[in-house]
Order: structure tokens, then C-alpha cells, then sequence
């Protein structure tokens, strides 16, 4: 399967491996880059349908929904028909053997995600969610959790309920949003814990399909970086980033099957 990549990239691959099957503590962040190829729109990419003159960053923030909660909601509403039949792809299924092969191994490996889908669950890994759960909800008042009759983010999403008419809180009769980080709303205290420990105290961390670019979550690099970390990038599109020790440009979904066999095939 190297095969397929270019000789420079393969070299990479394999100077990437052996610098894995030599270390213990890995910590992963991947972005939207990951989703991407299971079909879920990114963030960036332009709306469509009845969505089309709408910004996203206009939308995904406090001040919208308690401007106009109807349409926020309708809005995630939608967003969660077009990702409820996406399933993990070749880059999920990996992390998620990763990981289980290092748990029996007795290694660290944490995974820690920017996106908001269930993927990396579907897939079989233990992930910390930085920007929230797209399939759970919460009181925008109280900040109650909100269940559904049917767990919407139940992996078989049979019954899930994609009616946008507004639903209130039984506590306190706020508006129920999706509990999701929106511009200018702080990460989830525990969550961000979590990332900042792995990233302080791991061997090597790696950066997949994410542009390194959006905080805090960027600052996770430079933070693993500042305490001796080498740092290895999976990005089709690399970004401008001298503290990056090994990059491999070219999809997740791709390359990360052909390092993880590699890795394993060292260790």
C-alpha cells in the first residue's frame, strides 16, 4: 500500500513510524479535515439549500439564538440530517485501533477532537469532545441536559426526532440549544483539562486534518512542543508551521491505516 504515495511521502511515513514505535505517550487532536471524508461539511465550506445566505460563524454563537432561537435551531436541526447517516472512515478506524492496541500495551494515547460529530465513537475510541456534542442538547439558561425520549446520539439514530420547532427546559422553561461550544463561549473546563495534561506531558503529538490555526485548540501543539514533544502534522493542506517535526501531506483517511501498520510492524 506504500506503494500508492510518493517516495518522499513514504519516507516520511516510515521516519514517522519509527519515531512512534519508540514512544510511549502519544496525544492526537484532529479537526474537521477528519469528518470531511466521511462526507460532513466543514465549518468553512459554503452553506447550501435554504442556508445559503446565512454565514455559519453568524449563526453559532449566544447572541443568534437569543435573537432568533427558531432559526438556530432549525439550522443544527439540519445540520444533524446531513451528518446522522455518515460513518467512520479509514482515518477513525485507525485511531480507534491505535488506541485499543496501546491500552493493551499499557501506553498513553489520547485522542481529543475539534469536531462535534460521533465518529470516533462509532469507530470504537474514547475521544474528548473540546467543542461539544452535536447529538446532545442542554437548557441555554440553566445548562440542564436534555434528553430526548430516544438518546439522539445513540449510535443507531433510528428514531431521532429532526423537528424544529423550539423545545423548553422542564427546570426552567429556557430554550434547549445543541451543547455545543459557540463563538465566544469557553471550552468545557473538564475536557480542556484533559487536553492540556496529554499535550503537557506527551512523547509526540499529532495533528490530523485540523489547521492548527483556531484557539485554543491550536495552542496544544505549542504547548506539547514546549515540553519536548516532536510533532507530526496530517493535513492535505499544511499550514505555515515551523514547530511541526514530520508532515504528511495527504488525506487521514489515506495515510493513517499505512502508519499505524507501520508502527505496529516496528514495535
Amino acid at each position: 500500500m506504500l506503494a500508492e504515495l510518493s517516495p518522499k511521502l513514504i519516507a516520511e511515513v516510515q521516519r514517522a513510524a519509527k519515531l512512534l514505535a519508540t514512544k510511549s505517550r502519544i496525544c492526537v487532536l484532529t479537526g474537521a479535515g477528519v469528518s470531511a471524508e466521511s462526507g460532513i461539511p466543514t465549518f468553512r465550506d459554503k452553506q447550501t439549500g435554504l442556508w445559503q445566505h446565512y454565514r455559519a460563524e453568524d449563526l453559532a454563537t449566544p447572541t443568534a439564538f437569543e435573537r432568533d432561537p427558531k432559526l438556530v435551531w432549525s439550522w443544527y436541526q439540519w445540520r444533524r440530517q446531513l451528518v446522522h447517516d455518515k460513518t467512520p472512515n479509514p482515518a477513525h478506524l485507525a485511531l480507534a485501533e491505535w488506541q485499543q492496541d496501546a491500552k493493551k500495551n499499557k501506553q498513553s494515547f489520547t485522542l481529543i477532537t475539534q469536531n462535534v460529530d460521533d465518529l470516533h465513537e462509532q469507530a470504537g475510541s474514547t475521544v474528548t469532545h473540546l467543542h461539544g456534542h452535536l447529538w446532545r442538547n442542554r437548557c441555554h439558561d440553566c445548562g440542564t441536559p436534555f434528553q430526548n425520549e430516544v438518546a439522539a446520539w445513540d449510535s443507531s439514530k433510528e428514531a431521532i426526532n429532526f423537528d424544529d420547532e423550539l423545545v423548553t427546559c422542564q427546570h426552567c422553561d429556557g430554550y434547549i440549544r445543541p451543547d455545543i461550544v459557540w463563538f465566544g463561549e469557553a471550552l468545557p473546563g473538564q475536557a480542556w483539562q484533559t487536553a492540556e495534561d496529554a499535550a503537557a506531558n506527551c512523547e509526540v503529538f499529532i495533528s490530523v486534518g485540523t489547521s492548527s490555526l483556531v484557539y485554543p485548540a491550536a495552542g496544544l501543539a505549542h504547548l506539547a512542543k514546549q515540553n519536548g514533544a516532536k510533532l507530526i502534522e496530517i493535513n492535505p493542506d499544511p499550514t505555515p508551521n515551523t514547530i511541526v517535526d514530520i508532515t504528511l501531506a495527504v488525506k487521514a483517511g489515506v495515510v493513517m491505516p499505512l502508519l499505524l501498520q507501520q508502527v505496529i510492524a516496528l514495535s
